[in-house]
């Protein structure tokens, strides 16, 4: 802990646990203690930690080839594409590395699509986003953040973003011009405290913008592949994004793969040299992708995150009744949960958990976040429900 402290710097304010192991939903410490894993990675551990299936898809591809750049073909890329798009009912794949760059790649993509296809004229394309919003740390990026933290001291900012009060669908209307060229947003804010738009706020999302001929760019790197007990959060109201923005789960918590996925008449707007990634779609990363989006087709997990899902806003919801919790939110297997001052914030509350045997984490100082691999059994996650329960004195 102390080498750490001393030789990286802080932009991480990590809980006082050393991880040396990991499976499924659990975790060893240096120590040998174990603990139960109620965070996955903030969802990049959808399928628990060393998924043997995911695990033996990345041996396999190890043995073979790892890496080629763009440069050159590889006999992985064009199925991983194929799947993927089939996946998301789209017809091409942009894929990258992280949620950051396929963000970035987005919002490119917008952009281009806007000169090229909606007729902007150059330089002012807009962009809609949210309040709140969570979309990664990049410089252009937290130019349309809203949170000082993730935003102070990095400037000067990126321009072409106009942002609106989160689930405002009349702000919303009232933001969109004739330069506006997409609509992005999380169909679930994540890192904001898990919050859920009002019922009818994608659907008329999607009318809007529709109306408008303005993308529709839905980042699902947090709430898609599964978590909400969906393949994407957006399903949830029947709605189909323009653009589907992924990362996180797609890499199985083996490597990180992040994609933008849309119709070729949006994605076709990219020519060779314009846009790229020395390891985006690399050879590893697209067969423990490809494996990913096999055990998504079956449907199970899914059905297990909402079947969980259920069950934990169940047990969630009786606290709040009981006033040990201030309120909670989140859908499928994915809570945010907001603790009453009285009991302390949200990082003492993750403390005592942590000295429970339970690893979850705090965000906006009174809000932990409860994200449990989807592979957890009930009665893990029940045990790890009731160590909240002691640590709130219910």
């Amino acid at each position: 802990m102390s080498s750490s402290d001393a030789h990286s710097a802080h932009n991480y304010h990590p809980l006082p646990v050393v991880v040396a192991t990991a499976d499924g939903a659990w975790m060893t410490d240096v120590e040998g203690r174990r603990y139960l894993d109620m965070l996955a990675g903030y969802s990049a551990l959808n399928f628990g930690h060393g998924n043997r299936r995911l695990i033996e898809a990345a041996k396999a591809q190890l043995e073979r080839v790892t890496l080629t750049s763009r440069a050159f073909h590889h006999d992985r890329f064009a199925e991983f594409c194929t799947e993927l798009a089939e996946l998301c009912g789209m017809e091409m794949v942009l894929p990258m590395n992280t949620g950051a760059e396929a963000v970035e790649t987005a919002v490119k993509t917008a952009r281009k699509w806007g000169y090229r296809v909606k007729g902007v004229p150059d330089g002012r394309a807009r962009i809609v986003v949210a309040s709140d919003n969570f979309h990664g740390r990049t410089t252009t990026i937290v130019s349309f953040s809203t949170d000082p933290e993730a935003r102070a001291d990095f400037g000067p900012y990126t321009p072409g973003f106009d942002i609106v009060p989160y689930g405002d669908l009349a702000a919303l209307r009232d933001a969109v011009t004739e330069d506006t060229v997409a609509v992005l947003l999380e169909p679930i804010q994540g890192e904001a405290g898990v919050l859920v738009p009002p019922p009818g706020y994608l659907t008329g999302v999607r009318e809007l913008t529709r109306e408008r001929n303005v993308l529709f760019m839905a980042d699902e790197i947090q709430s898609g592949l599964g978590r909400t007990g969906r393949t994407f959060a957006c399903e949830h109201e029947g709605v189909v994004p323009d653009v589907y923005v992924l990362g996180k789960a797609l890499g199985g918590g083996v490597v990180p793969v992040s994609a933008v996925v849309s119709s070729e008449e949006v994605l076709g707007v990219f020519r060779p040299g314009e846009h790229g990634s020395t390891f985006g779609g690399n050879p590893l990363a697209c067969a423990v992708a490809l494996e990913v989006i096999a055990m998504l087709r079956t449907g199970e997990f899914q059905k297990r995150a909402a079947e969980l899902g259920d069950h934990l806003h169940a047990v969630l919801g009786l606290l709040a009744g009981a006033g040990k919790v201030a309120q909670v939110r989140g859908r499928g297997l994915w809570a945010g949960v907001d603790i009453d001052p009285s009991h302390g914030t949200g990082r003492e509350i993750s403390e005592k958990l942590m000295d429970r045997g339970v690893l979850v984490k705090d965000t906006h100082g009174s809000t932990i976040r409860i994200a449990p691999p989807l592979v957890i059994s009930k009665e893990d996650l029940d045990w790890g429900l009731d160590q909240l329960r002691a640590v709130l004195g219910a």
